[in-house]
């Protein structure tokens, strides 16, 4: 018989029933309300279904720009009221201002104030069950670790920042060499013969198998989870895993086989996607250099009090094919900020002015870059561009560093919304990973995904 598994979700599943649920709560508040009360604003009927829809349309919007299907911040209630409320305010704004395809306004109104509050409440309850049921740890998906110590320490630090609901409740040392006992926090290490004990015991739903060398693997560890394949048990190689839970793809792991992680010549290469994607960059370095017109005034006052010195700051990068480029920037360091030669930007850089800072975290400083994107040298959505310099030094080290240059770069990207401010070779490492990704899984909806979260960023205040 196949070994018992605990129901879970996974995170795609999770992040659909959240957007599912939401606007069926809210549906139901907003149905709830006009039978209970006076409440004539919105009607739920056959005739007016496209209500319903525009609502639906905003909530979700809003509600990814405003974080509320992040599934880190929706474990935790009083972060998940904020996103609410924050979600909620914009999206009755829009709705409101939203000519016909929504309700004419209300002469009461009072009116709105339920619409409001009904919405608000509705999701505020829904989202209560979701943290005390299926955030709780009964739906925590419960792994066993088979592999070398190496790797067994390197998925524990990742996965357990990457997924609060992927539960790792020990390992199985496959190095029979390594015979010192191994420690890590929460874990326990088992002996290879318990590997069908511990399963039934801990309620296993899924094995990793994090072995460099399949030759090591034991006859018995092999006959064992071949039988456990032909029972329908989930087995998965950590490469795999590590790409689905973190959305980066492991190039330090991938050695030799680099073959089977770069499937560049996929359907994101194909000329209809390309097309698009052309489409998408010009028609946005337009407006983008249109509202730099209209925002420049201010810029430049900005640029007097704060910066003193020249508004423009252009700068050697690497484009696609390692063609080198200039870029354009609005200036955020002091001036001779690199005279000592390159170096890199910290998070509170001292060289950064207080204008600068503004510019920086609200993504302005990087509007001129519409004309390297209108020109052909960028795209709205890639890899950030690098300096020669850290090129040169990076591709010694990390492992495929070039292949990020297979496409243009961009003026936002995965590893920009995803990652912290890269001031290090672990750091540039990460946003590797991250840029692998999108490369390797670039689409249209990872594209507006993207869009939406560097919106978020603006909105936050995060930019870099």
């Amino acid at each position: 018989m196949s070994p018992n598994k605990r129901i879970h979700f996974e995170i795609s599943e999770r992040k659909v029933l959240l957007r599912f649920f939401d606007i069926i709560a809210v549906l139901i508040g907003l149905y709830a309300v006009g039978y209970s009360f006076e409440f004539d604003y919105f009607k739920i009927t056959k005739e007016y279904w496209f209500w319903s829809l525009i609502l639906s349309l905003y909530l979700t919007v809003f509600g990814t720009i405003f974080e509320l299907y992040n599934l880190k911040q929706s474990s935790k209630l009083d972060t998940t009221f904020k996103n609410i409320v924050l979600t909620v305010s914009i999206t009755v704004l829009f709705y409101l201002l939203t000519p016909i395809v929504t309700p004419v306004l209300p002469d009461n109104r009072l009116q709105i104030i339920y619409f409001y509050l009904a919405i608000v409440g509705s999701i505020f309850l829904w989202r209560i069950a979701y943290t005390t049921f299926i955030s709780s740890p009964r739906f925590y998906k419960r792994v066993l670790v088979l592999g070398e110590i190496s790797n067994v320490e390197n998925i524990v630090k990742t996965f357990s920042t990457s997924d609060p609901n992927y539960k790792i409740v020990g390992f199985i040392n496959s190095d029979n060499t390594h015979k010192d006992s191994v420690k890590f926090t929460g874990l326990k290490e088992y002996k290879q013969e318990e590997l069908q004990s511990v399963i039934k015991k801990e309620g296993i739903s899924e094995i990793i198998i994090a072995i460099n060398d399949s030759d090591s693997i034991t006859p018995q560890i092999y006959s064992e989870l071949t039988i456990l394949l032909e029972q329908g048990f989930t087995i998965r190689e950590y490469t795999q895993v590590f790409e689905e839970i973190t959305k980066r793809v492991p190039v330090q792991f991938v050695g030799k086989d680099f073959y089977k992680y770069f499937p560049f010549s996929r359907s994101n290469q194909n000329k209809l996607y390309m097309f698009y994607h052309r489409g998408m960059d010009i028609f946005c370095s337009v407006i983008g250099i249109l509202c730099g017109i209209i925002l420049l005034p201010l810029v430049i006052i900005g640029n007097l009090i704060g910066n003193r010195g020249s508004l423009f700051y252009t700068q050697k990068r690497i484009g696609k094919h390692g063609k080198p480029f200039t870029i354009i920037k609005l200036r955020t360091m002091i001036k001779n900020a690199e005279k000592g030669g390159a170096k890199w930007a910290d998070k509170n850089d001292s060289r950064v002015t207080s204008f600068g800072r503004f510019l920086r975290n609200t993504r302005l400083d990087e509007i001129p870059q519409f004309i390297n994107i209108l020109k052909g040298e960028m795209s709205i959505i890639g890899p950030r561009p690098e300096r020669p310099f850290f090129v040169n030094e990076l591709s010694k080290i990390i492992p495929f560093y070039e292949t990020r240059h297979t496409v243009k770069p961009g003026l936002s990207g995965w590893a920009q919304v995803n990652s912290k401010y890269g001031s290090s070779i672990e750091d540039s490492l990460i946003k590797l990973q991250y840029d692998l990704f999108y490369i390797k899984h670039r689409s249209f909806f990872l594209d507006i995904n993207i869009i939406v979260k560097t919106l978020n960023t603006m909105i936050y205040y995060r930019g870099q």
